[in-house]
């Protein structure tokens, strides 16, 4: 009796440890599946030291999943991240095609679809110039000074970026120099920039701005005379005086 008991035993557990597996294998089956859009970052990677995209890529792209609704929650943004390899690139016009096989997913996720599928840019050659540093005056100083011609030290730098804006960059500007409030001569060290952000301040990267500030004086005495102007008697003058003597 005994051993029937045990026996009966052993099978309702086993029976109740085949259930929970069971359950366990098929619950992620019953779960519904559903579709979510992600935006993934851009990547663009091994692109040649000496080449520049010079037109705009978007920074994500939109990608389109579908999945078990636990499965898509564990997925973030960053983990879809789109790697672009441009270790082929050229200088022109290029085109890459985004499939969805190129997007790194898990097994049991589908990719859907990439919105855009495809990236038309364009690619140029970096060249290399020196140009002249504008200083970059800010303000007025007081009424009773003025300020005098600004000198810049280096007064050229050498900048690098895509062929077609080099060729039209003739001057890059320094960081802004507050001229509000100065009463004296001064030199201040600054930053060079470029209006462009294609194109960098090679070196040097700082320079030396000096700017005359003086005391503004009051009218020129040689310009501002009143009353008669004397002058020197003429020759003929003289020669009368001689005779009547």
């Amino acid at each position: 009796m005994k051993n029937a008991l045990s026996s009966w035993g052993l099978k309702i557990v086993a029976l109740f440890l085949a259930a929970v597996l069971w359950f366990f294998v098929t619950s992620p089956r019953l779960e519904p599946v559903s579709e979510r859009a992600f935006a993934a970052p851009l990547s663009v990677v091994r692109m040649p030291r000496d080449l520049v995209i010079t037109t705009q890529l978007p920074d994500t792209v939109s990608v389109r999943l579908r999945g078990r609704a636990s499965d898509l929650r564990s997925l973030s943004s960053q983990n879809l991240e789109v790697t672009l390899d441009l270790s082929w690139a050229q200088g022109g016009e290029a085109t890459i095609t985004l499939r969805p096989q190129a997007i790194n997913v898990p097994p049991e996720v589908e990719v859907i679809s990439v919105d855009p599928n495809k990236l038309r840019f364009h690619i140029e050659q970096l060249r290399q110039r020196v140009v002249r540093v504008r200083p970059f005056l800010v303000g007025q100083v007081p009424d009773e000074f003025v300020a005098g011609q600004p000198t810049v030290e280096p007064d050229q730098v050498l900048v690098s970026g895509p062929g077609s804006q080099i060729r039209n960059t003739s001057e890059v500007a320094t960081e802004r120099i507050i001229m509000s409030g100065r009463t004296d001569t001064f030199t201040q060290s600054v930053g060079v920039v470029s209006d462009s952000p294609l194109v960098r301040v090679i070196q040097p990267l700082t320079v030396l701005v000096t700017v005359p500030v003086l005391p503004r004086f009051g009218p020129n005495p040689d310009t501002e005379t009143s009353g008669p102007v004397a002058t020197a008697p003429t020759s003929d003058t003289t020669t009368s005086k001689r005779k009547a003597k």
